[in-house]
């Protein structure tokens, strides 16, 4: 039987709905797509089948892990627990200690009748999680475009519909009371709520989260407070409010799932530690699911290193400084590269876009260009339709000022290099073979710059 006939035949058809979705993984543009591209070996830029490019002379601008990498507190206290007598038995979901100090500095709760954690794989397991949890099909699902790659395929396997709302100047790059307002119907079952927000860095002032909050009370919709990008403060001026410090008698939020994790604050995507809250009687269900599904159990050493992480104040204000630095030298290349801006400058996290819709040439065109010269990053049709062909998502966290200064020297050139078109055709044929409706826009949008 041959492939498609393969899939055709026995896979789900929460399967088929990402065979061709353009958020599927592997069919939208990344650096990966460039490696083949321009004919380099995967071995050497990412050996034994790692997601980050950690080849000789490379710098990975591209997936969202923190490269300044874990405190070596967190380290040593994973040492400490990797022992027999822990590794033979079943963990426990998360820590008590763990539980508390999470409730309370990431989500700004403490633990009781009204609020509670649990241990998830990940910011992403989180979000699948909440999707498994509360959506059924049919129901309505606001999120933002641009966003995340998994928040619109998530919802979608679950049946739910989603009513993006495009960001950009208008808005600030970030939900908008109003906006949510008017997308709100009968069918509206939970509002994405990404704080900071994933591509742009932003966040919601108080006032924001609240009218939002409150919007949903109203209609009896659930919000979920992705807050994963919140350990790091780009800006010294801006504060990030997780929706779930906003609880009081007067303004509840029992109707908000919070999620958060360890890769992007403390640099251990590896460990796969993350953390989903609110209140015990919607978790219950989000437990439920995952014993059914993964499981509950977390990594238990990893939780130990996420405890130490979490308690090494140092290591955030080191880790800060460092990520402060790099934006600067990247704002620094933007002004001094024609073409070139970033549309609106992060706050928190390590997390930005630069818009090249000015170059006259895709985002697809100068990635493989900055790949040509040892720079990998992803473009903006994994995100969404807004800056399809006109964002580059940047992950500013490499301790190494040589990836900057490398990225300095390879935007102007990558460039020159898409303007000569000798990437298009290939970009072109990448997106044919993927078959989704946002690849066939693009591929007339590249026709078109020819």
């Amino acid at each position: 039987m041959n492939p498609q006939k393969l899939q055709e035949t026995f896979l789900s058809d929460k399967a088929k709905t990402l065979l061709h979705h353009p958020q599927g993984m592997g069919n939208y543009f990344t650096f990966k797509s460039a490696v083949d591209i321009l004919g380099l070996s995967w071995d050497e830029l990412l050996p034994n089948g790692i997601y980050n490019v950690t080849g000789k002379g490379y710098y990975d601008m591209g997936y969202m892990a923190n490269l300044i990498g874990p405190p070596e507190s967190a380290v040593e206290a994973m040492k400490k627990h990797c022992t027999i007598d822990e590794l033979k038995v079943y963990p426990p979901d998360c820590l008590p200690e763990l539980k508390k100090l999470v409730a309370e500095q990431k989500f700004g709760r403490t633990l009781g009748d009204d609020f509670t954690v649990l241990g998830v794989e990940g910011a992403q397991g989180g979000i699948g999680y909440t999707y498994m949890a509360f959506l059924d099909p049919g129901d309505e699902v606001i999120t933002t475009d641009p966003a995340y790659f998994h928040f619109v395929p998530g919802a979608q396997i679950n049946g739910a519909i989603i009513k993006p709302i495009k960001l950009g100047p208008h808005n600030g790059y970030k939900l908008n009371p109003a906006e949510v307002e008017a997308a709100i119907t009968p069918k509206t079952k939970m509002i994405v709520v990404c704080d900071p927000i994933n591509p742009f860095g932003v966040v919601a002032t108080k006032e924001e989260l609240l009218a939002i909050a409150d919007i949903a009370r109203k209609n009896n919709v659930l919000i979920f407070n992705n807050v994963t990008h919140n350990t790091h403060r780009t800006s010294e001026t801006a504060e990030q409010i997780p929706m779930a410090r906003l609880h009081t008698p007067e303004t509840p939020m029992d109707h908000v799932i919070s999620v958060s994790g360890i890769s992007k604050g403390y640099g251990m995507p590896a460990l796969r530690v993350g953390f989903m809250a609110g209140h015990p009687a919607l978790i219950r269900g989000a437990f439920l699911l995952k014993m059914e599904t993964t499981k509950i159990h977390i990594n238990y050493p990893g939780q130990y290193a996420a405890y130490a992480a979490m308690n090494d104040h140092a290591y955030v204000e080191r880790s800060t400084e460092i990520i402060r630095r790099n934006y600067k030298h990247i704002e620094e290349t933007v002004n001094a590269t024609d073409g070139v801006t970033i549309p609106v400058k992060p706050e928190y996290g390590f997390c930005m876009i630069i818009d090249v819709e000015g170059t006259g040439v895709s985002a697809q065109e100068i990635a493989c260009g900055l790949l040509n010269h040892n720079i990998a990053a992803i473009t903006g049709d994994g995100l969404g339709d807004v800056g399809a062909t006109t964002y580059i998502r940047l992950n500013y966290s490499h301790p190494d000022i040589e990836c900057f200064e490398t990225f300095r020297k390879a935007l102007p050139l990558a460039i020159a290099e898409a303007k000569t078109g000798k990437y298009r055709q290939a970009v072109i044929d990448f997106f044919a073979k993927t078959e989704t409706e946002r690849g066939k826009k693009i591929i007339e949008i590249l026709k078109k710059q020819a």
